[in-house]
């Protein structure tokens, strides 16, 4: 039998911002100094050590984080050299359609915890949801486009830029992040919160400007920068792995909505993140066995 779940329609004054709030503005209440200050703590660990790491160039060329977020590119990613950022000599983990995209993934639940959402299990509105629509539809116009000058006779709309893959991989990667974070908390929570996750144009609009930010720090060229960057895309892919292992880990052993706290949660997210883990492994070995190098594909 399923748990009861309680459904609660407004978070209570622990959290700390009101319903009216927009999003943005959520992350600036005081409330949430603690986790704010937790995630600009680790932000700054992680600029010194792509400043160290960017300034030596044969240490970037072995660096072992690197090289551990490659793998997790190489699962999900063709990682092919001209469609993808290169600083300092390096490649980065992801093409740039794929560091758009799960860079986006990592915005969207980074600001969503951030604003204590985590048990919001509402999908945004429908004309967010066809807002995103819009926004995988430019990806796919864009990557249809970009496929096609693989073949030197096929009609193509424009000149495929890395530029337009990183945006329109963003696009796609907050409305992934927006719409994958409710589902979590609907098969997690015992008690819910009967809210959006994204709630009005508003908000999506600020969330979009965290994204443009994004993309112009990428852009940027700046080899500390894009350093965190490679990291925090690869920790986008095993964050959204992590997120639909532990959904369907719940829902085929009928567990879904008897989390109270965060500590009985722990449990469900760390077998969801050894699955995340696995699966990168044994793809990466498959892969690597059928083609030998870790870059694109033989003959591309």
């Amino acid at each position: 039998m399923h748990s009861y779940k309680k459904v609660t329609p407004a978070p209570a004054n622990g959290y700390g911002f009101t319903m009216s709030e927009p999003l943005l503005l959520q992350l600036q209440r005081p409330q949430l100094g603690r986790r704010l200050g937790l995630f600009l703590l680790v932000l700054a660990c992680l600029l010194v050590l792509g400043f160290y790491s960017a300034t030596d160039v044969e240490h970037l060329a072995h660096d072992d984080l690197l090289g551990t977020a490659d793998y997790a590119g190489y699962t999900v990613c063709h990682r092919l050299t001209g469609h993808s950022f290169v600083f300092a000599g390096r490649q980065m983990p992801l093409c740039a359609r794929c560091t758009g995209m799960y860079l986006g993934i990592a915005l969207a639940f980074s600001v969503l915890l951030l604003a204590g959402r985590w048990r919001w299990t509402e999908m945004p509105p429908l004309s967010i949801l066809l807002g995103f629509g819009f926004l995988v539809a430019l990806m796919g116009v864009d990557g249809v486009n970009s496929y096609s000058h693989f073949f030197p006779n096929a009609p193509h709309l424009y000149e495929p830029q890395n530029w337009l893959r990183l945006t329109t991989g963003m696009g796609v990667g907050l409305a992934m992040g927006s719409v994958a974070f409710p589902a979590l908390a609907q098969t997690l929570w015992a008690r819910e919160i009967r809210r959006a996750s994204i709630a009005n144009g508003r908000e999506l609009l600020g969330l979009l400007a965290l994204g443009l930010l994004i993309i112009l720090l990428v852009l940027s060229n700046q080899p500390a920068l894009l350093y965190v960057l490679s990291l925090v895309s690869a920790a986008g892919v095993v964050a959204i792995l992590t997120t639909l292992n532990t959904i369907m880990l719940l829902l085929v052993l009928r567990r879904e909505g008897r989390v109270q706290r965060w500590p009985q949660a722990i449990p469900s997210l760390l077998v969801g993140l050894c699955l995340a883990v696995l699966l990168i492994a044994v793809v990466s070995y498959a892969r690597y066995s059928l083609t030998g190098t870790l870059i694109g594909f033989p003959g591309m």
